[in-house]
């Protein structure tokens, strides 16, 4: 374990302990992409709020979990896919699904396409045109791509299979390829696409999360 995740897992394990820094060092780490995956679900109108409660629970829950980096990115995406399914139930509203995504179970794709792309579909712009995607591959290009997840990580996520979420992605960037080329918003495809930014607008903010932490630790 090297670089980037050597540090998350440290931070983890020491909010894990109760350190409030540690704590604001996660979710700096982790809240921009997870917001991002949130966004392709329920819509930029509700991703705050929606993100808001995911951090909440992953306040609360924090003393239960147990892994690595990528584990702990892949069991904050599970709490926000789950927020995001409830929100979604309770106004009434379902994400549009493509396609038959029976078809992509057993059936990898050619190659690992999502850990050919470059972290900078997290930006605004083409979070907007990954949402325009049938739900299944969305899903998996913002899984495997923006919150870095590998492919086996990602399946527990959804609930699928390592070669559905690969073919899955492999399809999805395939098909935002054409609409980066479509697009004159964009600049050459996928190599141009600016760095990531940090959201704008409303969002949680790890001081606050953090005082909720403490908070909900209290209610337990």
């Amino acid at each position: 374990m090297l670089g980037d995740d050597a540090e998350l897992t440290a931070a983890v394990l020491a909010a894990q302990d109760g350190n409030e820094t540690a704590f604001r060092t996660v979710y700096r780490a982790v809240h921009p992409r997870l917001l991002g995956y949130v966004r392709t679900l329920v819509g930029d109108p509700d991703a705050e709020d929606v993100a808001s409660e995911a951090w909440l629970q992953i306040a609360r829950d924090l003393d239960r979990f147990d892994g690595d980096a990528d584990r702990f990115r892949g069991w904050a995406a599970r709490i926000a896919r789950n927020r995001a399914l409830d929100h979604i139930r309770m106004r009434g509203r379902r994400p549009a699904i493509g396609g038959d995504e029976t078809e992509l179970t057993g059936k990898a794709g050619e190659s690992d396409t999502a850990g050919e792309a470059i972290e900078a579909l997290a930006t605004d712009h083409t979070l907007s045109l990954i949402a325009r995607l049938p739900q299944d591959q969305a899903e998996a290009v913002v899984l495997r791509v923006v919150v870095g997840l590998d492919a086996k990580t990602a399946a527990e996520t959804l609930g699928k299979r390592p070669g559905a979420v690969r073919t899955a992605a492999h399809r999805g960037l395939k098909r935002l390829a054409e609409l980066l080329g479509e697009d004159p918003e964009s600049t050459g495809g996928l190599d141009a696409l600016p760095p990531q930014r940090e959201p704008r607008g409303r969002a949680v903010t790890s001081a606050s999360v953090t005082h909720l932490r403490a908070r909900t630790q209290k209610d337990m």
